[in-house]
């Protein structure tokens, strides 16, 4: 199958970063590639899909579009988030079509099957004839909704789509151990604490710009005035995530000089220092005293990925002006990286393009990327 395809040979990638070539451009813009990458990288690892934030109350469903798959992201009555594949079990209908509460059940708009936000299949009204709402066939237990494997991290819902990875602490437990002091509430800023980015590129690209902080003196210029780079190590986990912390964060402050309320309890290295990692395969995360984030990658075309951004601070209640000027901030920096990731995908349309070169001492983060996902198409081959 795969040595049908050009450009697929992934020996370079996974050479030492010293030697190693990046990604070829089959994998950034080959329409065969793109179905491949679904099932060996996205639906095999736990991607990130939502936030819990995005169905604050008990009852609040939402319907999500990933990769193709309709589904349904639901905060049920006992307050749990769940993620179901968004359709009926009798004709595959679909069930939700924008986001709303769920005043009783959820209803199919087609036959009226009705289920538990639970997603416990709770009605079926005339299934063995008019006015006769049970059948023998029909065996309520057995025809639920279609749950999907997911876990909530950081209010980040993952999910893993095949349902064969290991478990999410498993596979992350050296991040979660590394970031253990921030092991407490999280409070989404708001409405005026999320925006998105439409970005015509590749996912990975995204990813790859995100672990690194090599350009920040040619594109943050304003960031790079405070916080420079050589002020920013790397991060490098092989087969788990990478990234970048500073030792420099610098708060933002009000015009009386308040700032945000911090994390409880934090030990000193964080002070002045924040991290910036990218947990496998689309998430990127960053942590500081008074505030963190979370950016859900959501993968719409090869050439298309929409940045979801939330904003998140120690606090429930923080100063809204402080809250719309911090969004602000990061708005401009995020969108500063827009036209690098861009051009990176129009240049993946270069006949002789081979991947390109790592520098050894900036480069690690993006490198440990590109090995990860090589393995996750390597293992995928294998077990074809």
């Amino acid at each position: 199958m795969a040595k049908d395809i050009p450009d697929t040979d992934l020996s370079a990638v996974r050479r030492s970063v010293d030697t190693a070539q990046g990604l070829p451009n089959a994998y950034y813009v080959d329409p065969q590639m793109w179905d491949e990458e679904k099932k060996a990288v996205l639906f095999a690892s736990w991607s990130g899909l939502a936030v819990a934030a995005d169905v604050p109350e008990n009852g609040d469903a939402k319907p999500i579009e990933f990769l193709g798959i309709p589904l349904l992201l639901v905060r049920d009555r006992s307050g749990d988030v769940r993620v179901f594949q968004n359709i009926c079990r009798h004709r595959g209908m679909i069930l939700v079509q924008e986001p709303r509460k769920i005043e009783g059940a959820i209803r199919c708009p087609y036959h009226s099957w009705c289920y538990g936000t639970d997603g416990r299949l709770v009605s079926t009204p005339h299934v063995g004839g008019p006015g006769k709402n049970k059948h023998d066939a029909i065996v309520r237990d057995d025809l639920g909704l279609i749950e999907v494997r997911s876990h909530i991290w950081r209010d980040v819902v993952f999910v893993n789509i095949d349902g064969n990875a290991a478990p999410f602490e498993e596979v992350h437990a050296d991040l979660i151990t590394r970031w253990a002091e921030y092991e407490q509430p999280l409070y989404h800023g708001g409405a005026d604490s999320f925006f998105e980015l439409d970005v015509q590129t590749n996912w990975k690209l995204a990813v790859e710009n995100y672990c690194e902080s090599y350009h920040l003196p040619w594109v943050h210029p304003g960031l790079n005035s405070y916080s420079r780079l050589e002020d920013h190590y790397n991060i490098e986990v092989k087969g788990q995530y990478s990234g970048q912390g500073t030792l420099v964060y610098r708060q933002l402050r009000g015009v009386n000089e308040e700032v945000f309320p911090d994390f409880k309890n934090l030990s000193e290295k964080w002070n002045e220092g924040a991290e910036y990692v990218a947990v496998y395969p689309n998430v990127l995360l960053g942590v500081q005293r008074d505030h963190a984030f979370a950016i859900v990658l959501e993968p719409k075309a090869q050439d298309r990925t929409v940045e979801h951004i939330h904003l998140y601070y120690a606090e429930p209640k923080t100063d809204e002006g402080m809250r719309a000027k911090n969004a602000a901030l990061w708005k401009t920096v995020f969108e500063e990286d827009v036209f690098v990731v861009e051009g990176m995908q129009k240049g993946r349309l270069a006949p002789h393009f081979d991947g390109g070169r790592f520098s050894p001492a900036m480069d690690g983060p993006t490198h440990c990327f590109h090995d990860w996902v090589a393995g996750k198409f390597e293992e995928h081959r294998q077990n074809a």
